[in-house]
């Protein structure tokens, strides 16, 4: 889309860690910008997979830190190991429907058409059919709300947009950076990325993941930053 370490600092490690998140009722059908537990922060990707996204898991797993991918059909469906690697390593995967269309733009049934045909291809990889998705373009209205409401879509944008898709260069993604700093200043804790270009990869990502650390900030999935059970992320 172009519009995601288990961090925690020795002194508060052990409270948190032994302080298991309440489970909360997260709604299908509504907007939502951002986490609801105190002390984490929620990096997601969008459009992958990609050529780099191994590399990012390295990354991550070097961190400790867990993620969410909001994925798209093309990419999704020829990325299966990948994909059974991010639900190893306990990340998150979401749908990011599967040709990146603006739902705005569609019938009700062209939705449910995209949302259905991703949902087949993960059930063929990966054995699961995601609750959670983000609206390519972050497109939508109260219309497109309800449709994916009665499918029993969570609906999720962000408030840190690194806009990397601007910037996919090695000194000009300093400029996501520092938007990246700017809004999580500014109270934002769901980061939009993009596996799909280089520089997020290879620098911007650890440039967060080391600032989010320097805040006593823990890198967890959407659902975990949710209060929102694991069990919950998916139906079968």
């Amino acid at each position: 889309m172009h519009s995601s370490a288990t961090f925690l600092l020795a002194a508060v490690a052990s409270t948190a860690l032994s302080s298991p998140l309440q489970a909360r009722d997260v709604p299908a059908g509504q907007l939502i910008t951002g986490c609801t537990e105190p002390g984490t922060i929620a990096f997601t990707f969008d459009d992958g997979p990609s050529e780099y996204t191994s590399q990012l898991l390295d990354l991550l797993a070097e961190y400790d830190a867990q993620a969410t991918f909001f994925v798209l059909g093309d990419t999704a469906s020829e990325s299966g190991d990948l994909l059974q690697r991010m639900q190893r390593e306990s990340h998150q995967i979401g749908s990011h429907t599967y040709d990146h269309l603006s739902l705005i733009t569609l019938s009700d049934a062209e939705i449910e058409a995209q949302m259905n045909r991703l949902d087949d291809v993960l059930v063929d990889l990966i054995e699961e059919r995601p609750t959670y998705m983000r609206p390519p373009y972050f497109d939508v209205d109260d219309h497109v709300l309800q449709v994916l409401g009665n499918l029993g879509y969570k609906v999720i944008t962000a408030d840190i947009d690194t806009k990397d898709y601007e910037n996919n260069d090695e000194t000009q993604i300093d400029v996501s950076f520092d938007k990246f700093v700017n809004e999580l200043d500014a109270g934002g804790s769901i980061v939009l990325s993009h596996d799909i270009h280089y520089w997020t990869v290879y620098k911007l990502t650890e440039e967060m993941l080391i600032e989010a650390q320097s805040r006593g900030l823990r890198a967890v999935t959407v659902g975990e930053c949710l209060g929102d059970p694991l069990d919950e992320w998916y139906r079968q």
